[in-house]
This record gives C-alpha cells, structure tokens and sequence, in this order.
C-alpha cells in the first residue's frame, strides 16, 4: 500500500512539473505583469521602400488644376480595397525614385508615409495652390510559414501591424510551435538579415521587431515534440516519452 502511495505522489508531483513546464514553453510575454506600463514603445511609422508600389492622389480646391497630376492608368486598371480603378500608380525603382507628372523623380525611399505625403506637396505646390497628397502602399504585406495554422501570405492594409497580430492572421501557432525562437527574415537597404524573438519574453514588445516591415517573413519552428513525431506520428512519441517517464519512476520506487 505504501508503495502505491508513493508512486501516486510521483505521479501528481510529476503532472505539476509538466504543467509548469508546458505554460513556461507556450504562454507568451509571461514577465509582462512585472513590466512598467511606461517603459513599453508604441509609436511607429513604417518608411517607404524600393519595390514599394504606391498610389497618389492629389487634390485640391479646383480640382481641374489636378488633372495632370492624377494620370489615368493607361495600360491595366489596379484595383484596391476600396474598389478605386483606374489610378495611376507608381513603383519606387531599386534607387528609391518615383517619376511623378510634372514634378519629375522624386526620391521616397526611407521616409515615412507622413514625410513622403509632405515632401510631394512642397513639390507640387509649386504648380498649384494648397495641394493635399493621399499616399497609400498598396503591396504591404507579411508572410508566415511553419507551425502556424493557417501559412501564407497577408495583405496589411493599415500603415502597421505587429508580430502578434500577424500571427493572429496566421491562426496563431500550433502546440508544436516553438515560441521561443521565431525567425523574422527582413530586408533592409538590398540586404537580408535574419533575426531571432522569444515570444516568451516581453522584452520582444520593445524590440525593433514588435512592428513588422513590408515583405517581412516569420517561420516558426518546430518544438522538439514535432521533430521526434516526424518519424512515427505525434501520438506515439507522446506515448512513448509517458511510458519512460512512469517507468523510470517505478524502478525507483520499487527498488527501495
């Protein structure tokens, strides 16, 4: 009887060290309460570009003296969510130019939508009286592929999304999603670099990285569960890895 007693006690013991251990490998920012509300960044502007593809509208209070800055799209309508056709929209090429109407090439890369809208109406007030500039990305998206439930490619349709939100477009990871190490591929200035966040971690929300970037790729990794279930299939390795467990424990309680 005491032997059954004490394997029950190994057992319950047992189950809340797995219960500790499972929420300190799946919750995410699990020191957030200790966090000071002060010390967490929330402004932030994405910049502009190359491979941006962007439309502008002018507009002013005569709306014929915009005519030459808002050409048509000759050669295929573009579509966007607000169902607007027929726009003319501009590709900023691998040196950060666009060649606007009238105004020329103007240099966009780097900056935020806000300073692009104002830099294009110094520009174009040249030309006409108070002109106001709409400035919309139309290809900001984000990847997500591996231990998601729902990989693929999302368009963003604000001027910013975070990595929590993007893995809530994804259907957040699975339980075979390793949390602690998320890569984001990024590219900045024609280069790529390759970055690593713990999801587990709060310290991530102040990163570089809480806000994604135009085109950036997530790829969540497989925990070690997935990678032993590769061979026989999930429930098996989970089995398996019980059947040692309790095992092991029972050699040691008998044994004495």
């Amino acid at each position: 009887m005491k032997s059954i007693y004490k394997c029950f006690t190994f057992l319950g013991i047992l189950a809340l060290l797995y219960s500790c251990a499972s929420r300190k490998n799946i919750a995410y920012l699990q020191d957030v309460d200790a966090k000071n509300s002060n010390e967490i960044t929330t402004s932030y502007e994405i910049k502009l570009q190359p491979d941006d593809l962007l439309s502008i509208i002018v507009s002013a209070e005569n709306p014929e003296v915009t005519v030459p800055f808002n050409l048509p799209q000759i050669q295929a309508n573009y579509s966007i969510e607000n169902n607007q056709t027929g726009i003319k929209t501009y590709l900023i090429d691998k040196e950060g130019f666009i060649d606007f109407p009238v105004v020329g090439k103007i240099n966009l890369a780097g900056l935020t939508r806000i300073e692009a809208n104002k830099k294009i109406a110094d520009l174009v007030a040249i030309h006409i009286k108070n002109p106001s500039i709409n400035l919309k990305i139309l290809n900001y998206k984000i990847s997500v592929l591996g231990e998601v439930n729902r990989p693929g490619s999302f368009n963003v349709v604000s001027d910013r999304i975070t990595l929590l939100e993007a893995l809530s477009l994804s259907g957040d990871l699975t339980i075979y999603g390793k949390r602690s190490n998320v890569l984001i591929i990024r590219e900045s200035n024609g280069k790529k670099t390759f970055n690593r966040i713990d999801l587990t971690n709060a310290n991530f929300i102040n990163s570089p990285f809480y806000y994604l970037n135009q085109n950036d790729i997530l790829i969540v990794e497989p925990n070690k569960t997935k990678i032993n279930s590769s061979t026989f299939g999930p429930n098996v390795a989970v089995t398996v890895s019980i059947l040692s467990i309790l095992t092991t424990i029972a050699v040691l309680i008998f044994r004495n």
